[in-house]
């Protein structure tokens, strides 16, 4: 899931309240939402609108407990990969491309992303549109606000959401999507909806619900503003020499993009560097010679999967903080082009 919360921080919704945290005494439900309701009508959205949307909501214990049990801590990325990646994936996903080839070429050239990314990230974030989510998007996101663990992320999100029906892109029944609040085939939070979303068939709607041309493009626009660089891939699974120091790895654990970007500019080297130290491909051939600069990322420290990151890596982890959600990314992009998506599914991808 994606959910690009970070943006809640930086778009200017107009949120400036205080954390349910910092407080001594945690209000009711039916008290946070009618506060939420004064609010929204003071920033001058349509009241009947606001009724309608946060009216007769109601606390989803689910939809918390989601939030706090979610996949990627309890498993490894060798357990990870096999289900997210798996053969029925990986031929879906080169159906569709073919299928789609003319529009993801276009939509790749204007925005500078090769269409394969477009296409992993539509498979990943909703089972290529297929599953969306038929949550209230105003429930989850009021809930896990008033939950209050990350309000300040949650709580700006459905202001964003009132700004979507206020622009008319969708309706308070139309919005829906996971439990997470995440919407339609790019499972986009609403900040990231107002900043991202394109209206690519012209039809005067940032459809990201329906329509593959405003799903495509919308992702191909989230990679490009979050730079983007298609003269290059995302990354190479690696092999470390032995007694290796894990240390010069982008350390995982980060509280915000903001700090794992520091981490990573700390760690970034040469391919050259890398391969002085030893790292070399999973063939045992060389790292290729060529002019960039690259990350340590362990997904499961030292004792698991090693990749050498490209700032594609970077730019992925900035639409999902997960290192196995990008990893997942990058690997079904290469198993859609390598080998050739004519190949037989089983046919061995080849070290590049």
């Amino acid at each position: 899931m994606n959910k690009m919360l970070y943006l809640a921080t930086i778009l200017t919704i107009g949120f400036s309240g205080t954390s349910l945290a910092a407080n001594k005494e945690k209000p009711s439900f039916d008290k946070y939402v009618a506060k939420i309701k004064a609010e929204a009508i003071s920033k001058g959205y349509n009241k009947a609108v606001v009724n309608q949307a946060l009216g007769n909501l109601t606390y989803r214990k689910k939809v918390v407990k989601a939030d706090k049990s979610q996949p990627e801590v309890r498993q490894t990325l060798d357990t990870y990969l096999p289900k997210r990646v798996n053969d029925w994936v990986v031929k879906k996903a080169r159906n569709l491309y073919k299928d789609n080839q003319a529009l993801l070429d276009q939509i790749g050239e204007e925005y500078g992303v090769q269409p394969r990314f477009i296409v992993a990230l539509w498979g990943l974030e909703s089972a290529f549109g297929k599953y969306t989510g038929d949550h209230s998007v105003f429930a989850s996101l009021v809930t896990l606000a008033y939950e209050g663990r990350r309000e300040s992320l949650y709580r700006p999100q459905v202001f964003a959401a009132l700004e979507i029906i206020k622009r008319g892109e969708n309706t308070v029944k139309g919005l829906k999507g996971s439990w997470a609040g995440a919407m339609g085939q790019t499972q986009f939070m609403p900040t990231s909806y107002l900043h991202y979303a394109v209206d690519y068939n012209g039809d005067g709607k940032k459809d990201i619900w329906h329509s593959k041309e405003d799903v495509f493009a919308s992702i191909a626009n989230y990679l490009k503003k979050e730079g983007w660089n298609n003269s290059m891939t995302w990354g190479r699974q690696v092999t470390l020499p032995e007694a290796f120091d894990a240390g010069v790895s982008v350390e995982k654990g980060s509280k915000s993009l903001t700090q794992w970007l520091k981490k990573w500019r700390k760690a970034e080297k040469s391919l050259a560097h890398w391969s002085e130290m030893g790292i070399v491909r999973t063939n045992g051939k060389a790292l290729p010679v060529r002019d960039l600069k690259a990350a340590l990322i362990l997904p499961d420290d030292k004792k698991g999967r090693a990749y050498l990151a490209y700032n594609n890596f970077k730019t992925l982890m900035h639409w999902n903080r997960s290192y196995y959600f990008v990893t997942s990314v990058g690997y079904l992009a290469d198993r859609i082009n390598y080998p050739p998506i004519d190949a037989p599914i089983d046919t061995p991808m080849v070290e590049q």
